[in-house]
């Protein structure tokens, strides 16, 4: 994989979007049985869209496999190449990472978006997807291999862990002879017990406690269409606002106006005092008094935490502490206060006037993405082709000896 030639890696990505744009009905027989299975145990709405595979989502998977192909190939690009007065030139490679392990829970549109991403990027890659999703991911497994041979590539390029079984997931994350990085994507349990665990590097976040911040002076009809999406354009995924911060000044006209886009869509709103006294005049509002714990909290539900704030100060101060440092957002017309909320806010993506719902790999243009890490060490944010890569140092000379 590590010496493919650009255009076979590319035939690769293309084929595996035709697969799945000819396979939409066969998918979703398939994707029925885990959504069947799912219900009948009794998982939680919100996790079982999780694990739909609509027309829509495959043709976003197919759409990025395309992206993929279209975009330039690193492997092999030499960066910062300087001339040192010994007379060698020194630079760096991009090089694949090798085999990395994809441990993910719930959505099986992972399984396509890992295995584009380790192709494009020149690496093999191990999958092992929840057993809530195994038919699905069984069935996407294969188109993505019937693409590889199409290819001339390997076919065990990409692999599925067959098995359901936990211990399975146990053994991969203990051979760094085989395996150079782990990649959890699911639940908070999930990622601690394989960032515990594992004997292989990590690259991980654990949860995604994001906040819209509504700041003074700011375009309140903007305000309002912006924490609305960022809450309710999905409960489930973890890009979605948990917290949303409103600036003392801009409450009294802001927050009635988004209760009642919330109250009108069943978003229980845990607010603190402050916030509730201006919320409780909102017909039908569901306000609950927030605790402590709501301020650190994933919903990944129609939940919501209100907090009143002095200002950017605050704002900031809070989201730094409770925050997951995933993606962060200020809604302002003042430039200074962007700026500043640029800089200070310590999160993997941060935004001015926009839905953190953008944080994905395939919206910042990476064509999909592994993940999102919150690590601060090689791969920060959504993890695309050059998360997948790693640099090493290539020196040449015309016979220069070391004195």
């Amino acid at each position: 994989m590590a010496k493919a030639p650009a255009a076979i890696k590319n035939k690769a990505l293309k084929a595996l979007a035709r697969l799945l744009r000819e396979n939409v009905d066969a998918l979703q027989i398939d994707n029925a049985k885990d959504l069947e299975r799912a219900r009948a145990a009794g998982l939680a709405e919100p996790m079982v869209d999780r694990l739909k595979l609509s027309p829509k989502v495959l043709e976003t998977c197919a759409e990025g496999c395309e992206q993929l192909a279209a975009m330039p190939d690193i492997i092999g690009e030499i960066l910062g190449m300087k001339q040192q007065p010994s007379g060698i030139r020194v630079g760096q490679m991009r090089v694949p990472i090798g085999v990395f392990g994809m441990i993910y829970e719930s959505r099986p549109n992972v399984t396509i978006e890992a295995a584009s991403l380790s192709i494009k990027s020149g690496n093999a890659c191990i999958l092992r997807g929840g057993s809530e999703a195994i038919d699905s991911n069984k069935a996407l497994a294969k188109l993505v291999q019937q693409a590889l041979a199409e290819a001339g590539l390997p076919q065990d390029a990409v692999q599925l862990v067959q098995t359901t079984d936990r211990e399975a997931v146990g053994q991969l994350i203990a051979m760094p002879q085989f395996v150079d990085v782990i990649i959890p994507r699911g639940g908070k349990g999930l990622i601690e017990r394989i960032s515990r665990d594992a004997k292989v590097p990590v690259i991980k976040h654990l949860d995604g406690n994001c906040h819209t911040y509504v700041d003074d002076p700011c375009d309140i009809a903007m305000a309002v269409k912006v924490a609305d999406n960022a809450k309710t354009n999905k409960y489930s995924p973890c890009n979605a606002s948990e917290g949303l911060l409103v600036a003392r000044g801009a409450a009294a006209e802001f927050l009635p106006r988004i209760g009642a886009v919330y109250a009108a869509k069943g978003v229980e709103m845990r607010g603190c005092p402050e916030s509730l006294a201006i919320l409780a005049a909102v017909p039908a509002a569901k306000l609950v008094p927030a605790t402590e714990q709501d301020w650190s909290e994933e919903y990944l539900a129609p939940i919501i935490s209100v907090k009143i704030v002095a200002g950017v100060d605050e704002a900031i101060a809070h989201i730094n502490h409770y925050s997951s440092h995933h993606t962060d957002a200020i809604l302002t017309t003042n430039h200074v206060h962007a700026q500043r909320f640029l800089r200070e806010v310590d999160s993997a993506s941060v935004m001015v006037n926009a839905s953190t719902r953008f944080a994905d790999g395939f919206e910042y243009g990476l064509g999909a993405e592994i993940g999102i890490s919150t690590d601060k060490f090689h791969a920060r944010g959504p993890v695309g082709i050059e998360g997948l890569t790693s640099l090493k140092y290539v020196v040449l000379g015309e016979g220069e000896v070391r004195g």
